[in-house]
């Protein structure tokens, strides 16, 4: 059911164009959003289980354009709304969640520049997380009239326990140092440290006098670090959102993608057994990359046995406590809503500037059917794009009825670009001998033994 509240000129041009281009649009998603209740009634529940000082991890499994990241876009801001701070990144080849050339460090420092707070939701939040915690140990020094300096060490105290955690609470009380005496280099340097931006020891410790920085080995440590610190900022917990995770399962080498998948392991166990506090994490991927036992998580015995769907929710019934939750297709009914709300969100909220009246949706609906079939509705993308694009010549072309035009809209499957081909496994040693261009390959094109 579509509200009559007009929708602001600059929300509507982003959240028409984000859809007409097959992204996820960053503003407005609230106009276009349906069903899915039982999964975002499940991922509530988790959020509310890390508030209430738990741990969480969920691995959102989806076709290519079924809406995964829709729904991982979804889940960050309920979870902004309940007062958690969420930290998000994209994978992709120069950030993954175990390397020892950088990339980790990379993916680190990806998720701290977008840290959300509900007071800053587009990112950039790390500087005022830390301040907050900075204003809230000055109120309560203030209230109990002691040294404010004091209250921030016995604050830090419970972080220096934890794995990387001295230099952490040291790197927060420069930060506070810097605040006090107004020194604003002192602040950005404790900033660029806990973002992962120092590549060395040696200027991590001329800046700051700490001997580690954030590297490849520490990821996990510190995002736990992380979940402490924004609790004592006064925020409820962390939330850890990762996408197409499917470049883990692209890595033609298979000791580099064992070591992702460890690394997964480990945040598994850690949040299933309850050893992290006010953290949860939120994976998205492809079915291709959680079943495939050759190069996938299932390709991982230890992955295999803990990610293993309930098989008693079969014929019908379903389970979403585990930890792989699967996106059901969108049913028609769903998708007639969702159209009925892009022609709202197109006309700026304003019933009286629909450019198609009712009955051009089911027909619209029964034109993509006979097209690609089901995969209109179970992986919707290329029909939203396509009803975009069809309003679109509507509103430029006044006068034109629907029913001329409708004929000429095509469509086409959803295909997943990334998983077609995929370069089949080497040893390393052929793979470099046999790359045009690499090294070692001046003169030699061909050999025969």
């Amino acid at each position: 059911m579509t509200t009559t509240t007009p929708i602001r000129p600059r929300e509507r041009d982003a959240l028409i164009q984000s859809l007409r281009a097959g992204v996820v649009p960053r503003v407005g998603q609230r106009h276009v959003q349906v069903g899915r209740a039982p999964e975002v009634e499940a991922l509530v529940t988790d959020i509310g289980r890390i508030a209430d000082g738990g741990s969480a991890v969920r691995f959102i499994i989806g076709d290519f354009g079924a809406g995964k990241t829709f729904f991982l876009h979804l889940v960050r801001s309920v979870a902004l709304e309940k007062k958690l701070v969420t930290v998000h990144a994209d994978l992709n080849p120069d950030r993954r969640l175990h390397s020892t050339g950088g990339q980790t460090r990379s993916l680190y420092a990806e998720l701290m520049r977008n840290m959300a707070t509900r007071a800053k939701p587009d990112g950039g939040a790390l500087s005022a997380v830390v301040e907050r915690f900075v204003s809230t140990a000055l109120a309560e020094a203030q209230q109990a009239g002691v040294d404010a300096g004091q209250v921030i060490r016995m604050r830090l105290a419970h972080l220096t326990e934890m794995t990387g955690g001295y230099d952490f609470a040291e790197v927060v009380g420069a930060y506070w140092r810097g605040h006090d005496v107004g020194d604003e280099q002192l602040k950005a340097a404790a900033v660029r440290w806990l973002r992962a931006e120092y590549s060395t020891k040696t200027e991590a410790r001329s800046a700051l006098g700490v001997r580690t920085i954030v590297d490849d080995s520490t990821f996990h440590d510190h995002l736990k670090l992380m979940s402490r610190f924004v609790r004592l900022a006064g925020y409820d917990g962390l939330l850890v959102c990762l996408d197409e995770m499917v470049n883990l399962y692209k890595l033609a080498s298979t000791q580099a993608r064992n070591a992702n998948y460890e690394q997964i392991l480990r945040i598994l166990n850690d949040t299933l057994q309850g050893t992290a506090a006010h953290l949860g994490f939120v994976f998205g991927g492809t079915p291709e990359f959680l079943a495939d036992t050759r190069r996938g998580l299932y390709s991982y015995s230890a992955l295999q046995s803990r990610l293993a769907e309930n098989s008693f929710a079969a014929g019908g019934l379903v389970d979403y406590s585990g930890p792989v939750l699967r996106l059901t297709a969108l049913t028609p009914e769903d998708l007639y809503v969702l159209l009925t709300k892009i022609r709202h969100a197109y006309a700026f909220g304003d019933p009286s500037r629909y450019l198609v009246e009712d009955g051009a949706l089911p027909a619209f609906m029964h034109h993509c059917a006979a097209r690609v079939g089901e995969a209109y509705f179970r992986t919707p993308r290329t029909t939203i794009k396509a009803f975009c694009d069809l309003l679109a010549v509507l509103e430029q072309n006044p006068g034109v009825d629907w029913r001329q035009v409708l004929p000429s809209v095509e469509l086409a499957h959803e295909s997943n670009p990334d998983l077609a081909p995929l370069e089949e496994e080497e040893p390393a040693s052929l793979a470099s001998a046999t790359q045009p261009g690499s090294a070692g390959d001046d003169d030699l094109t061909s050999f025969r033994l």
